[in-house]
């Protein structure tokens, strides 16, 4: 930063949940009144000349009565939003003599104006701080709505302010804070997802193989399927399945809150999200909302903000085909790759997919009513959902209506007592796994179970002969080892016996797709 006349300080953009350096120079000279800005700016950013001027003015500020020229580079970088304004100011102050030469060396600045001069939340803090550490920076300058997402991440100074006039001061410069008048006194809204903390397994009633079925998900981390007909308790099973998963492991708290924080879903007063979180858009969710994208900003869609929890798709032959088979390359890779002119985003987007539908579309036999619906209206119906993606599906449970006496005698376990079983298992894998890659057993490649297993060979060979009489895909085989060793971590075995591998081909095979 140089003397008035000159000046750069520094911002972020989160692109993804990366952020970019954005240098933020200023220049204040001679000539006509102006107040221009460069650098491959869209529209939200453009209007940031009207906002720091009314700002400056609010805080009895005349520096804009010279001519002004910013320049948010590199200009490759794309840039968008509120969240330079705060940026944009220092850089002001500083060409123009406001504060002291060096007031915001060493300092990323992001925050919002509001035509007062206070300064407004913004998205995108965590993983703009995130990036700021990791390039060195020794300080970040956010809204004082923002500073404890910032604090979330150590080794790098949060100083947070609520107006302009108080970051002018810290500066070592003079500003008045003028009241602003028509304050209507009420909250803001909380956008955090919704609490699901009074649900719990124990309100499943006459459902003990579904129960148990949901219990081997949660502790290996694998997506299921519920068939059954409307009112069988599908989508209760699926709703209190995060109920029964174990807190977020520190760095995918991190992730997760990150995500959250760029769409602006981060929980007021609880900011890092440490439980998994449940994302269940609507059957008319468009492909943009569910994998994410957007025509000006790529903003991340119900996959991503699922990462380390739970994507639920209820009716999910009522989603459109192509906005299911969207969710294929996420379920392998763990991550959405999204592309438009000049931009490209990358959103970690590892979650447990739970899909439920209805056999047809009357709904199947309920009540002693019979189906109504021809074998080709049943066929077609199923058939919207593609062999490729139910083939990822690791567990297929058939839900049936409970009878009373199903409901008196069904499982009464409660979500406390799953869940200490399933953190026991995915800590035998955790330890298993110890030097890999994975954490736990969905995301183990076939190639790498069948080399360190300890099943018998012969049974895996006898397992990959399905495939010879296509009974299943090779992909299929390596789900069912998968579930095996989930099965073998809840039973406390040091390796799977061969009931593991039934059980795990009964859970993989639950119903025929054709009936």
């Amino acid at each position: 930063m140089s003397g008035p006349g000159l000046a750069r300080t520094y911002s972020m953009s989160v692109v993804g949940i990366e952020g970019h350096l954005v240098d933020v120079e200023t220049y204040a000279g001679a000539g006509l009144v102006a107040f221009t800005l460069v650098g491959l700016l869209d529209t939200s950013v453009r209007e940031a000349r009207d906002r720091v001027r009314a700002a400056f003015e609010s805080c009895g500020l005349d520096v804009l009565d010279q001519r002004i020229t910013v320049n948010l580079s590199p200009a490759g970088i794309p840039k968008s939003g509120s969240v330079f304004d705060l940026a944009i100011a220092s850089s002001i102050a500083l060409a123009t003599g406001l504060v002291l030469p060096r007031a915001f060396e060493d300092s990323v600045i992001v925050g919002e104006l509001a035509l007062d001069g206070s300064i407004q939340p913004v998205r995108g803090v965590l993983p703009a701080v995130l990036s700021a550490r990791s390039l060195g920076v020794r300080r970040v300058i956010v809204p004082s709505a923002c500073a404890r997402e910032a604090q979330l991440v150590s080794g790098i100074e949060v100083i947070a302010f609520e107006h302009l006039a108080d970051m002018i001061a810290w500066g070592g410069g003079e500003a008045i804070k003028a009241p602003f008048h028509g304050h209507l006194g009420v909250r803001r809204r909380d956008c955090s997802a919704e609490d699901v903390s009074i649900l719990d397994m124990a309100d499943v009633r006459g459902q003990p193989e579904a129960v148990a079925a949901m219990e081997v998900a949660a502790a290996g981390g694998h997506h299921v399927f519920l068939l059954g007909e409307p009112g069988s308790g599908k989508t209760m099973l699926a709703s209190r399945l995060p109920t029964i998963l174990p807190d977020l492991d520190p760095d995918t708290a991190l992730v997760t809150t990150s995500l959250h924080s760029v769409a602006g879903l981060v929980p007021t007063g609880t900011a890092l999200v440490t439980r998994p979180p449940f994302q269940a858009p609507h059957h008319s969710v468009t492909m943009a909302a569910l994998i994410g994208g957007g025509s000006r900003t790529l903003t991340p869609g119900a996959a991503s903000l699922a990462h380390g929890g739970i994507l639920f798709l209820d009716e999910a032959a009522e989603f459109a085909p192509s906005v299911l088979d969207s969710l294929r390359e996420p379920l392998e890779s763990g991550a959405v790759n999204l592309h438009r002119s000049g931009i490209h985003a990358r959103y970690p987007a590892s979650f447990q997919l739970v899909m439920a539908s209805n056999p047809c579309p009357c709904g199947g036999r309920r009540g002693g009513r019979r189906c109504t619906c021809s074998s080709i209206a049943r066929r077609r119906y199923m058939a919207r959902l593609s062999g490729p993606l139910l083939d990822r599906m690791d567990i297929r449970i058939d839900v049936h209506t409970p009878s009373r006496a199903d409901m008196a005698t069904g499982d009464s376990r409660d979500s406390a007592t799953i869940r200490e079983r399933v953190a026991a298992a995915r800590e035998r894998a955790r330890h298993r796994l110890t030097g890999t890659p994975w954490h736990c057993n969905a995301q183990l490649p076939g190639a790498w179970i069948r080399r360190n297993s300890g099943i018998d060979a012969d049974l895996v060979t006898q397992l990959d002969r399905l495939v010879d009489a296509g009974a299943s895909s090779m992909r299929g085989i390596d789900r069912m080892l998968r579930l095996a060793w989930t099965l073998a971590d809840l039973d406390g075995a040091s390796h799977p016996t061969i009931d593991h591998i039934v059980a795990a081909q009964q859970l993989r095979n639950g119903h025929d797709h054709d009936n």
